[in-house]
């Protein structure tokens, strides 16, 4: 799939204005896998003149034909992309944004282009990655999120991001509930796991920039390690554990269901990395709670997902198969959530320690 000659004509025009040059000339461009909820194209462009002359290596993100709830628009992401950019997170330098309707007939923002593999099922299965130690990964991607975790209310506003409600347990399971409430039909295991959440919130939060999809299949690898942080489009204030418990949760591990930290090593290297970073305790019994709604979340998405495809406004046969992946999302919430599963203690942290 490409862009169209108009499409590129106005494109070049548009970036020589915004970068101050003579010239753009976009040498090569092409759609990129992945990006369930947003396109990304990657650009190879010669910029003549101006401070930006030379070479680059870009990625273009802009909207699909529809989307699901809570996703940022470009310009948005593009906001958080930079403020993590500014906090030190490893993330591909943010370039440009435009509103110009004119020049592809949407938002649109580019990037860096950094180079690795992002792909879920490969990143798990590929010991060149970090030169072979993935548990040297898995703390390095601990520090990353710590990173980000420094982005508080209290250093940044952005006029697109609310403050909860209350406390951001309540206010995300409340979230969620209002999606089910409106499928027209029977999600008895959802509500189950709504149900549990709902008895066991946690009792005190911190609210920090969660990214909200820091998982394996959004960060970029390659043998010297992490490459950069991708996919801001769910940010938002929330408490730090969310973002541990969704990184460990098992519908992410792609198949490797030994190895807790996304899929690549161990809990306690993950833990390791963001608590050298952050210095925050983290309690595992807020860790848990967060796994089993990233269960709860990820079903929802998923059912979101699978209506685009049905209502015809996304042609894309992958939407639809997530749904086939419900029924194991549930029985992984069911299996955390049966009676008499003891959540973890302190001292199940101390022992990952």
């Amino acid at each position: 799939m490409y862009l169209d000659d108009a499409e590129i004509s106005r494109l070049e025009r548009h970036l020589a204005e915004a970068f101050g040059a003579q010239q753009v000339r976009v040498q090569a461009h092409e759609k990129l896998s992945g990006g369930a909820i947003q396109e990304n194209w990657a650009l190879d462009i010669q910029v003549s003149g101006g401070p930006r002359n030379g070479s680059h290596a870009l990625v273009l993100r802009t909207d699909s034909a529809s989307g699901v709830a809570v996703s940022h628009s470009r310009l948005e992401e593009f906001a958080l992309l930079k403020a993590a950019w500014d906090a030190g997170v490893c993330v591909p330098e943010p370039l440009h944004h435009s509103r110009d309707q004119s020049v592809l007939g949407k938002d649109f923002c580019l990037m860096r282009r950094v180079e690795g593999t992002a792909v879920g099922q490969k990143v798990v299965k590929d010991d060149s990655l970090a030169g072979g130690d993935k548990e040297r990964l898995a703390e390095a991607l601990g520090r990353e999120l710590a990173r980000i975790h420094t982005i508080t209310p209290a250093t940044h506003s952005f006029d697109f991001l609310g403050l909860p409600e209350d406390a951001p347990a309540p206010h995300q399971l409340r979230t969620l509930y209002g999606y089910v409430d409106a499928i027209d039909r029977p999600q008895p295991a959802l509500e189950w796991g709504m149900r549990w959440l709902n008895l066991r919130l946690p009792e005190t939060e911190e609210v920090v920039l969660a990214h909200r999809d820091y998982r394996t299949g959004n960060y970029m690898a390659d043998e010297t390690g992490v490459r950069g942080i991708l996919d801001w489009e769910f940010a938002g204030w929330s408490d730090p554990h969310e973002d541990l418990g969704w990184f460990c949760a098992m519908c992410w591990r792609f198949g490797m269901r030994d190895k807790p930290a996304g899929g690549i090593g161990s809990r306690a290297a993950f833990y390791r990395g963001y608590r050298a970073e952050s210095g925050r305790r983290i309690d595992p019994a807020k860790v848990y709670w967060w796994e089993v709604f990233a269960h709860l979340r990820w079903a929802v998405i998923a059912l979101q997902q699978v209506e685009r495809y049905l209502s015809g406004e996304e042609a894309t046969l992958d939407l639809g198969l997530i749904g086939l992946r419900l029924p194991e999302i549930e029985i992984e919430m069911l299996d955390m959530t049966a009676p008499g599963q003891q959540l973890p203690s302190a001292q199940d942290a101390e022992a990952a320690a």
